[in-house]
């Protein structure tokens, strides 16, 4: 019965396939996964100080994690890019990094910044969201990064409805970067997220007629995971040798990387990562 309900909720919207729809109940189960993450970034604010770990880091949110009765959803994750299974519940991608850092041994030190991603499954559903934090002061260009991103992030939000495409969301987020002399990303994009991590649809943050196939409608159900990753030079990035887990910008300049796990409803948008 239940396996038949989800398929009455999987639906085609104006071309995005296998969208899983969510019911009011789910949101909510969501939400509780959202709570964790939210409460796990909070305290990486707290702790992501000059000469603290990403290792040490790593260590408090899985231990937070486990004491919620969570799971962690990036570890163990296997990437066929990789010769390993992501071995922590958080991704730190400092600097230059993007996306996918691996915690260890690397110290923080002032003017660094940390991209901190966290995902979390309880009771079945799933929450993911990012942050980017600056250890110490940063410079002003730095800052700049850092804004303007959540900036593209706030406002994908506020234009998510029920009728809207996405290629309408997703041109406004790169008018907000590129009006502010930075890059989007192409090579990764958000998704949607349920049960799973990765659901349909692929969620890019630019849009171009190449993707025009690619578009979707915005319908009540919905679930996406937002997240804006901008550079502060070139937007073309490639993994790093030799763990081909870390993603990195070609011209080592620095990134940054927001996102939020972000619900349709017939009001519009619903953040399922903010703490609520």
């Amino acid at each position: 019965m239940k396996e038949m309900d989800r398929q009455r909720r999987t639906v085609s919207t104006k071309r995005a396939r296998g969208v899983i729809l969510k019911s009011a109940r789910e949101l909510e189960l969501m939400r509780t996964a959202g709570r964790v993450v939210h409460s796990v970034l909070s305290r990486m604010a707290e702790l992501a100080v000059p000469g603290a770990t990403t290792g040490e880091l790593n260590e408090v949110a899985e231990e937070m994690i486990a004491k919620a009765g969570g799971e962690a959803l990036f570890k163990g994750v296997e990437n066929p890019q990789a010769r390993f299974a992501f071995p922590a519940a958080l991704c730190t991608s400092v600097n230059e990094e993007l996306v996918h850092g691996i915690p260890g041994e690397r110290v923080l030190v002032q003017g660094d910044i940390v991209s901190i991603d966290c995902g979390v499954r309880i009771a079945g559903y799933c929450g993911d969201s990012a942050v980017t934090l600056a250890i110490g002061d940063v410079s002003d260009a730095v800052r700049h990064l850092m804004v303007v991103t959540q900036q593209a992030l706030d406002r994908a939000i506020e234009m998510m409805k029920p009728g809207r495409m996405w290629s309408e969301v997703a041109s406004n987020i790169q008018a907000v970067v590129e009006g502010e002399g930075l890059s989007v990303v192409r090579d990764f994009v958000g998704h949607g997220i349920g049960r799973n991590m990765h659901e349909e649809p692929k969620v890019p943050n630019y849009w171009d007629r190449r993707q025009k196939l690619a578009d979707f409608e915005l319908v009540p159900g919905m679930v996406l995971a937002v997240e804006p990753m901008v550079n502060q030079g070139a937007y073309a990035v490639e993994y790093r040798d030799p763990d081909r887990w870390v993603v990195v910008t070609k011209d080592r300049k620095y990134a940054a990387h927001y996102e939020h796990t972000v619900a349709i409803t017939t009001d519009g948008a619903d953040v399922l990562t903010d703490g609520r």
